[in-house]
């Protein structure tokens, strides 16, 4: 993918509130690896804290599955030495597992409760169990592997009983292979795996879309993964209004100003910012952040600046941090193309995301 040019920024105008285009985080590696554990958003949540809908059998079945694949990694963490034993080591000790499938798959749509049952998991294992995890989204780890080179990376996770990869890419086939082949020497060190993976609105119910892509890209994986469909409506908008419209310039301002711990900057000035920070920075440039207030939201066109503005739309959604913004709407916030085109998973999740944010943002005006 080419990179697009970078257009010169005019400097935005200075107020009392704080702001990210002056945030430059610099994160150590070793930080990555131990930042791997559920979002601010999900610290919380346990599969008790689960409310399955009536009327999707299948969001009951996916807690579980999930509890008992819980269980079935801690009756296992005891005998794994904390996975250090690789090649046919490895192999014979996997053998020996407690039977069950080492993977677990849950393949369902946008805001079904995906993160919520993963991070119930995580919770299960460390937070009650004992055991060791980690957790994180597929991008987390691609940037760690980018961060610290493969080998690295899978030395500093094969340590745990369990790895949790949230929101599985689909539509990166060359990030898909990558992460195939961690997920391959991670259980050939007997780690067990948990991934989710989103289903397009469109097509749910055609025959398993998701989970068939998960089982063709992951390849010889595949056959290790159980996978748990979890179906229902996008809670985030279950019972709650479209986004809000967007508020002026003034409002947004106010807001900044009058609360503490808020950022005010302009839109364009965070997309440009956004390129000179690596992706795998943007959790620490939003951390203690109370209100992220734009100025001037405008619809992306641009391939590469809308895949960078998923990532922060990501992060800041994990932070619950509330997003205050004029200009357009974030239904709108990316073009017709984008929303169609190769990364709309993405896209659409991140229209969802935002639309929640603007939600508690609009609460603050």
């Amino acid at each position: 993918m080419s990179r697009p040019e970078e257009t010169p920024v005019q400097p935005q105008e200075r107020t009392s509130a704080g702001s990210l285009v002056e945030r430059d985080p610099r994160v150590p590696p070793q930080q990555l690896v131990a930042e791997l554990v559920p979002p601010p958003r999900f610290a919380d949540v346990r599969f008790a804290s689960y409310v399955p809908a009536p009327d999707q059998p299948t969001q009951a079945e996916a807690v579980s599955t999930m509890s008992a694949f819980g269980d079935r990694v801690l009756a296992g963490a005891s005998g794994r030495g904390g996975g250090r034993g690789g090649g046919l080591a490895g192999l014979f000790k996997r053998r020996s597992a407690p039977q069950g499938a080492p993977g677990v798959y849950l393949d369902g749509g946008f805001g079904v409760g995906k993160t919520h049952l993963l991070s119930s998991l995580y919770h299960r294992v460390v937070t009650e169990g004992g055991g060791t995890a980690a957790y994180g989204t597929f991008v987390e780890y691609t940037n760690l592997v980018g961060a610290l080179g493969f080998r690295q990376a899978v030395d500093a996770l094969a340590p745990h009983d369990l790895v949790c990869i949230d929101e599985f890419e689909l539509d990166d086939p060359g990030d898909t292979v990558l992460m195939s082949r961690l997920m391959r020497e991670l259980v050939d060190r007997d780690v067990k795996l948990a991934a989710t993976s989103n289903t397009l609105p469109g097509a749910l119910g055609e025959g398993r879309f998701a989970a068939q892509d998960f089982q063709r890209e992951i390849q010889a994986l595949a056959g290790q993964f159980a996978v748990q469909r979890v179906d229902g409506e996008d809670y985030r908008h279950r019972g709650l209004p479209a986004a809000p419209a967007p508020l002026d310039d003034v409002a947004v301002e106010r807001v900044a100003t009058g609360r503490p711990g808020a950022t005010l900057d302009d839109f364009d000035a965070v997309l440009a910012h956004l390129a000179r920070v690596h992706p795998s920075r943007y959790g620490a440039m939003v951390r203690d952040t109370a209100a992220v207030c734009l100025r001037g939201v405008a619809t992306v066109s641009d391939q590469v600046v809308g895949l960078r503005l998923v990532v922060l739309a990501d992060r800041l959604y994990d932070r619950d941090i509330p997003v205050v913004a004029s200009g357009v709407p974030f239904d709108a916030v990316f073009t017709d193309e984008l929303l169609h085109g190769g990364y709309r998973k993405k896209y659409l999740r991140a229209v969802s995301r935002l639309s929640a944010l603007a939600r508690d943002g609009a609460a603050l005006a």
